[in-house]
């Protein structure tokens, strides 16, 4: 049954062909001359169900679409046609185009694409002239059509066959030209994705000096085609699947078959297609609406933009989400110790590797809880100072008006703006304000006597210890943490950055990653402790990760 409401500023009227304006018979078709229409189609035999809306077009007839049922294919061309253009509002959508042309001049059909999405030489050289040419169809005789099309004529390397309205939509919007038969209640959907993308390209968050050179993209079949290229094991399994609510975008998920944990992809699956969130417009957009801990500080998805990195986690059995519109992709589950990991680590020898994960623990620790235990030595606890640098420090403090912590969180927030204004400002103009600014800001200080010299050097540590932090996520958390230590530090001294880092790792132990916990293999302890911070060397480590196993 359909409903028609009008909504006007104006007295609503309805035209039927008949000249009845008071009601029509079921079977009578019927044109609305109003501009701005509402159809209502009520779904039989599914309660609870909503309504499926459309807002109409003038001078459109809707009895027509009648024979399209439960969002099915309809065997009537001009039905499949106007509900066409009812789902994508043909007359104000300029790039949606319905070519309606005949098969051997004789079988009415139309294409349906997207301007701009598919390659229009495909559809120039290797569909249009051989439906429309009736050589092609000079041994066609009876049965279906499409199994001829598709054995005879169609040089398309792919090509499927569907009948729900649901699904092709989102293939043509995908960029797949879908061709309508008269007579036949299913579509032919062809290959012919051609919009534009951008090459590959050298890492921007991931830089190495050792090791591969490529970037993800924002278009997945070539990330995806990045992987293939690293792992070529016929194991390796890429299943496509559309994630989101209105705007549904395509991820696919990689992994091998035979390494990665059956409970971990069913996990994964399942959290994707629960997701109803309308608009997902990248990777980082995912991370949260999969996170087992959303308002935990830690991360617990890694993204990397490295295509070699990629392929290390499906080796190790991780699970790998590639977003469709982003070039960072996401693996699952994570440990704390992935998150110090980066590709060059197994380029370089076992006792170089070892040692640049060490200083990036220490310069992590050193940027989360340095200016805490700076303010609770000096503040509470000046007695385990050495009397000759007590006596420089109160001589450098004599001028500063502001108590210690003010001092501190002065320069933490002048450091972090001027860090957050190199990343804003484009090319290398952002790393000259990022160092010439913080030179310039910190002499200036001094000079005026706002802060002591000594806490210049501080705060210059912090900064250089974060970035020695291979993951963004990381950092920021570290960042944020930072102010917790020094909030700590300056109410209860050592007792409250001992406080801060027992919750700390409380919160760590108590984490998950998708049913593996965050601190895998340290606790709970496993036996595949293989990678952790000390590297053995890579004859003794093997590849697979076995202690990444949902508890």
């Amino acid at each position: 049954m359909i409903l028609q409401k009008l909504q006007s500023s104006q007295t609503d009227k309805i035209t039927y062909k008949n000249g009845d304006n008071n009601k029509a018979g079921p079977n009578e078709v019927f044109t609305i001359k109003k501009p701005a229409v509402t159809i209502k189609k009520r779904r039989k035999g599914r309660k609870g169900t909503p309504n499926e809306s459309f807002t109409g077009l003038p001078d459109v007839s809707y009895a027509a679409i009648e024979p399209i049922k439960n969002g099915m294919v309809s065997n009537k061309l001009a039905a499949n046609i106007e509900y066409l253009k009812l789902k994508f509002y043909v007359s104000k959508n300029q790039d949606i185009v319905l070519r309606e042309f005949r098969i051997a001049q004789k079988i009415e059909a139309c294409l349906v694409f997207v301007d701009g999405m598919v390659d229009t030489m495909v559809i120039n050289q290797f569909v249009l002239p051989q439906l429309m040419n009736p050589d092609y169809f000079a041994n066609y005789s009876q049965g279906n059509i499409f199994d001829y099309i598709i054995k005879n004529v169609i040089s398309i390397y792919q090509v499927t066959r569907l009948k729900d309205y649901d699904t092709i939509i989102h293939q043509i919007l995908n960029g797949i030209t879908a061709l309508f038969i008269e007579g036949f209640d299913e579509v032919l959907l062809i290959e012919s994705r051609g919009f534009e993308k951008r090459e590959i390209e050298s890492p921007k968050t991931e830089n190495v000096i050792k090791g591969s050179q490529e970037g993800f993209t924002e278009n997945l079949r070539t990330s995806l085609s990045l992987i293939r290229k690293i792992v070529k094991n016929n194991k390796l399994v890429s299943e496509i699947l559309p994630v989101g609510g209105k705007n549904k975008i395509n991820c696919a998920l990689l992994y091998l078959e035979d390494t990665a944990d059956p409970q971990l992809i069913e996990e994964v699956k399942r959290r994707i297609s629960g997701i109803k969130y309308d608009f997902i417009g990248e990777s980082g957009m995912l991370e949260q609406l999969l996170e087992d801990h959303p308002f935990m500080l830690f991360p617990q998805v890694i993204s990397t933009e490295r295509p070699d990195r990629a392929a290390s986690f499906i080796m190790e059995g991780q699970v790998v989400i590639i977003c469709e519109g982003s070039p960072f992709v996401i693996a699952v589950p994570v440990t704390i110790f992935h998150l110090f990991h980066t590709s060059e680590d197994s380029a370089l020898r076992w006792q170089y590797g070892t040692f640049i994960r060490l200083i990036r623990l220490f310069g992590m620790l050193t940027a989360l809880m340095l200016p805490g235990l700076w303010i609770a030595l000096v503040q509470f606890h000046a007695e385990m100072i050495p009397t000759s640098l007590l006596m420089s420090i109160v001589k450098m403090r004599e001028p500063v008006p502001f108590p210690i912590v003010i001092e501190l969180l002065l320069m933490e927030l002048s450091f972090e703006l001027i860090r957050e204004g190199g990343i804003r400002i484009p090319g290398v103009i952002g790393q000259t304000l990022g160092i010439i600014g913080a030179l310039i800001l910190g002499q200036a200080a001094v000079a005026a006597g706002l802060v002591s010299p000594i806490l210049i050097i501080i705060v210059a540590i912090t900064g250089i210890g974060n970035f020695v932090i291979p993951n963004y996520n990381l950092s920021m958390a570290v960042r944020i943490g930072r102010f917790l230590f020094i909030f700590l530090g300056a109410v209860l001294g050592f007792y409250g950055i001992s406080i801060g880092i027992t919750i700390m790792f409380v919160m760590l132990c108590s984490m998950k990653s998708f049913g593996v916990p965050f601190m895998t293999p340290f606790a709970p302890k496993t036996k595949k402790n293989s990678d952790m911070i000390i590297r053995k060397p890579i004859f003794k480590q093997p590849v697979g990760g076995g202690y990444l196993k949902r508890r």
